[in-house]
């Protein structure tokens, strides 16, 4: 989920890349439509969303696993015109179509939007199901480009009955350690135990802490917020960013907001929990989507109706609730 920027140490690759694009744009443009063209990848902030997540597909993929492949693309293709119903990612894509919707009134001209793409690994005959219900939910049109895939870095999005949630503003709530920033610190205090860390914080509040996986995606959202900042729209800005991170504000709060401070990014609402549950604030909060690295987050945030997603990242994958997951004895 980070930006994709141009890659200056190819020029020829550029050259090749660039009158691609000038072709496609002006084929686009000679179309007698209404749609909105592509932006332009090498600007875009690119977000993948699985088929599964964008679409509840849980029935038929209990075909797939009770009786098999064939049997399931042969159900795919008898209901290829029954539309999908939306699934736990639906939200989160309008949102992020309002927001380009939104960029695209401000700045017409402009590549630096989001660019949704969409990932599957489906069988070819199934593609025309997922076409069609792209098609049936009319905001989805000219956005989503399916793509397949075999493997690709991501969240693990989990489903969760969730309230509605708002389709004007795109909110996105991350976790700090092992998601904003990297597990350097969660590794103290499961070594170590709090105390140690809270010392560690203190004498390190300076230093800025190193980056995490998620961090680009801050940054990117970041970017996206200044150009409405940009047009005097900081007060109507259509995305808004929260840190929800089980630390104390008055014994570890200080490095976060200085390491973001370094990092020459906002954070809209840093929200700092002291080990309380995540789940009843983010019910309030309403993100349409929550990154945060342990199952135990994860799975308190969905009991309430948040949708959230695990970060399979750092030292916080070898424990649950705190206690150490024991391993399976080696063979010898």
């Amino acid at each position: 989920m980070c930006e994709v920027k141009p890659n200056n140490s190819a020029p020829t690759e550029d050259i090749g890349a660039e009158r691609d694009w000038a072709a496609t744009k002006a084929f686009f443009d000679s179309l007698k439509t209404n749609k909105p063209r592509p932006p332009k990848p090498q600007y875009a902030v690119t977000i993948a969303v699985s088929s599964r997540t964008l679409f509840d597909m849980v029935a038929e993929r209990k075909i797939y696993e009770d009786e098999g492949l064939e049997q399931y693309v042969a159900y795919q293709v008898e209901h290829e015109n029954d539309p999908l119903m939306p699934g736990v990612a639906f939200p989160f894509v309008k949102a992020l179509m309002n927001v380009n919707s939104r960029l695209r009134k401000l700045y017409p001209d402009s590549e630096e939007l989001f660019d949704i793409v969409l990932m599957t690994n489906n069988h070819a005959q199934v593609g025309v199901r997922l076409i069609n219900s792209i098609n049936h939910y009319g905001t989805l049109k000219q956005t989503l480009l399916i793509k397949s895939c075999s493997s690709i870095a991501a969240a693990t999005m989990f489903m969760t009955q969730t309230e509605t949630l708002s389709e004007t503003q795109l909110r996105v709530a991350f976790d700090g350690d092992a998601v904003l920033f990297s597990d350097e610190s969660e590794i103290i205090v499961k070594q170590h135990g709090l105390d140690t860390f809270f010392e560690h914080e203190k004498e390190f509040e300076n230093k800025p802490l190193a980056q995490g996986p998620l961090k680009c995606f801050l940054e990117a959202l970041g970017k996206l917020q200044r150009k409405f900042y940009a047009k005097n729209e900081r007060m109507n800005c259509p995305i808004r960013t929260y840190l929800v991170t089980a630390r104390s504000a008055a014994s570890s709060g200080a490095r976060v907001l200085k390491t973001l401070r370094s990092w020459g990014l906002e954070i809209d609402e840093a929200l700092f929990l002291a080990g309380a549950p995540k789940g009843p604030l983010l019910q309030k909060i309403k993100p349409h989507i929550y990154f945060d690295d342990q199952m135990f987050h994860i799975q308190g945030a969905n009991e309430m109706g948040t949708i959230s997603a695990h970060v399979p990242y750092g030292i916080g994958q070898k424990y649950h609730k705190g206690k150490l997951i024991e391993q399976p004895a080696k063979k010898e």
